[in-house]
């Protein structure tokens, strides 16, 4: 898998096969821990519906999980802001978002073996096609995005 990042706002292109639609998912989350484990069900009932394959949908799941704790974790944003999580499902693959009104775009960051925490992103970049981040048109908060291209029977994307 290659990972790149990018600043730049991206957004999912239309299917390419006639007469088929996306499959599309949105939420809002509180700004609290507890929403990293609320965001994996609900992404997992939503990919299980739309037959995503297990293995991408628990790729899904583990990386929204670690956008949605740093999230919560990092955003330090006013009570009752909330979290906004996208899914996108198309011909091109899965791209999954989550928005926040935090200051500043992130970045992984180096971390020692003894660190306890700081490798969310980098999970991210290694585990996903393609991820970024950039600032959300509205000019508060970031978006942090992840898309996962699916693989044929031979791992081949």
């Amino acid at each position: 898998m290659t990972a790149h990042r990018s600043d730049a706002p991206e957004t999912p292109e239309t299917p390419l096969s006639a007469g088929h639609l996306p499959e599309r998912a949105e939420w809002r989350l509180p700004n609290h821990p507890r929403s990293a484990g609320r965001a994996r069900a609900l992404l997992r009932d939503g990919l299980s519906a739309w037959k995503v394959p297990d293995a991408t949908a628990e790729t899904a799941v583990l990386l929204l999980s670690e956008l949605v704790a740093n999230a919560c974790r990092h955003a330090r944003t006013p009570p009752g802001r909330e979290i906004a999580l996208r899914c996108v499902l198309g011909d091109r693959g899965l791209r999954v978002e989550v928005c926040d009104a935090g200051d500043g775009i992130p970045r992984p960051r180096g971390t020692s073996p003894e660190d306890e925490s700081g490798r969310g992103l980098a999970l991210v970049a290694a585990l996903s096609d393609a991820w970024g981040a950039y600032p959300r048109p509205c000019g508060i908060g970031k978006t942090v995005w992840f898309e996962l291209c699916p693989s044929d029977s031979n791992g081949h994307h």
